[in-house]
């Protein structure tokens, strides 16, 4: 059954992105009369002649384009806003959530359970050359982690004696088949039973370093509110890979400033670094295989492909409160190969996919689901657009200008250089160019098709691990996530 809803998922994202398509088709359509078309010629420096139309689309198209989007919007914002809302105040809740605010407020409420502790989970498969940097980071932190637990998950190379020699306690996976999710189901079946509420767990990858006040704001942020149950931390790639690692880095900036302007309402709590309070681990792993999917005790569902947005899913349908401060950055490696890129993107879009399957529609995954859409009709429109300038490039002699949509790309250009000035001369060299980043778009796109029509025809994903050579080290394998 489980299947069947997750393959119908992937149906129905396309038939609503067709929809939406063929709705608009028409109303261009309705709004279009037919005339012959003739280009205005302008001579410039009695040299050069242009060819340029400066025809508008009619006002009520873009009016009616401009309050659709707003309205779409608006959808998705005050929904979010009322569940959030719910959650801290409507007492109905607290007895449906058992991480709701109000239910965790009433339960804490005249006690003290301590001051707030960190205790560092990383999953290590084969990670011998990456583990340094990474315990190094944690020795950096302004607020230094109580303890540091590195869970070796069927390693064949040195990771265990690394480990141990850099001064962090190992543990040893046994029997691990479910990867990632498997090996952190382990490690906190044993350490969970132990926690108080105010004992937390951050979960890190092992080729991640944190920011120096990660692990302090993350503290400061449990201490000052009760009812929050995660701070999660804001991505950026490491430096280098040239064009592609640029791309990459581009994105991760532009998510870091929408996640800011959300005041750190975070969509994703990734797996590459989130503190978790232990309360809402055990409350993930107690309602496993009733209120939401998976096996019951187990903190992570080994059935999804993604982990880190199951978790993050399931945290918020409990009603679980979470934020990612500008404070809390993680630098990790980025991609650099196109084909381990490929993997890593269709991996993700496999898993988001499956996620919204197993949780269906709820106030919970409306905003997943509207992100779904949106980027189904992104692929329409940023492939319409190649395509139509495919067939002018074809079918005319000359190149025809056209003020009103040049002057649309010139808003874009500056918005794409905005959105990534933090990142130095390089991110802004690249944005401004907007080409470049629209054909890297075009590669995550195909990537989205593809694991739409993978889950769509029920064919069965698989993990992908490819080999990389870090700087100065032997060639390590690393999981593409």
């Amino acid at each position: 059954m489980r299947g069947f809803f997750q393959r119908f998922v992937g149906l129905l994202v396309v038939v609503i992105v067709l929809v939406g398509v063929a709705v608009l088709v028409w109303g261009v359509d309705l709004s279009q009369t037919e005339s012959f078309w003739q280009p205005n010629k302008l001579t410039l420096a009695g040299a050069w002649t242009v060819m340029y139309d400066a025809e508008m689309p009619e006002p009520r198209v873009l009016l009616t384009a401009l309050i659709t989007a707003l309205i779409f919007v608006l959808l998705v914002v005050v929904t979010e806003r009322m569940v959030s809302r719910r959650y801290r105040r409507t007492p109905l809740e607290v007895a449906k959530r058992a991480l709701a605010p109000k239910a965790i407020m009433a339960r804490s409420r005249g006690e003290f359970a301590g001051e707030v502790t960190i205790t560092v989970v990383i999953p290590a498969h084969n990670e011998e050359a990456s583990l340094p940097a990474t315990l190094e980071s944690l020795e950096q932190q302004s607020r230094l982690p109580d303890r540091v637990i590195v869970v070796a998950d069927n390693c064949t190379d040195g990771t265990v004696a690394v480990a141990r020699r850099l001064g962090a306690e190992v543990f040893e996976t046994e029997g691990n088949t479910h990867k990632k999710g498997g090996a952190l189901n382990q490690v906190l079946a044993r350490e969970l039973p132990g926690m108080g509420d105010n004992d937390s767990v951050l979960v890190m990858d092992a080729d991640t370093q944190l920011s120096e006040r990660f692990l302090e704001t993350a503290v400061q942020r449990f201490t000052n509110d009760r009812a929050l149950m995660a701070v999660g931390g804001l991505f950026q790639g490491e430096p280098g890979h040239g064009m592609l690692g640029q791309f990459q880095r581009n994105e991760y900036f532009r998510y870091q400033r929408e996640i800011h302007r959300r005041d750190g309402r975070v969509f994703v709590l990734t797996g590459t670094g989130t503190v978790f309070r232990s309360i809402a681990l055990r409350e993930v792993a107690n309602a496993r295989g009733t209120s939401i999917p998976g096996n019951r005790g187990e903190v992570y569902d080994t059935f999804a492909l993604t982990e880190d947005n199951e978790l993050t899913i399931a945290i918020k349908s409990l009603g679980g409160l979470m934020v990612s401060p500008m404070e809390c950055q993680v630098t990790t490696e980025l991609m650099p190969t196109w084909r381990m890129l490929w993997a890593q993107r269709l991996r993700w879009q496999r898993g988001a996919l499956e996620n919204l399957g197993a949780y269906g529609v709820t106030p919970q995954t409306i905003r997943y689901w509207s992100q779904q859409i949106a980027i189904g009709y992104g692929v329409f429109a940023l492939f319409a657009y190649f395509a139509l300038m495919f067939l002018m490039l074809t079918s005319m002699d000359t190149w025809v200008w056209f003020p009103f949509w040049l002057g649309i790309g010139i808003v874009f250009a500056i918005e794409r250089v905005a959105t990534v000035w933090r990142g130095g001369w390089q991110a802004r060299g690249l944005a401004v160019l907007v080409f470049p980043e629209l054909v890297y778009d075009c590669f995550l796109n195909l990537a989205f098709l593809k694991g739409i029509f993978e889950i769509s025809l029920g064919q069965r994903p698989t993990w992908k691990h490819v080999e990389h050579q870090a700087a100065s080290t032997p060639a390590i394998e690393q999981e593409t996530r």
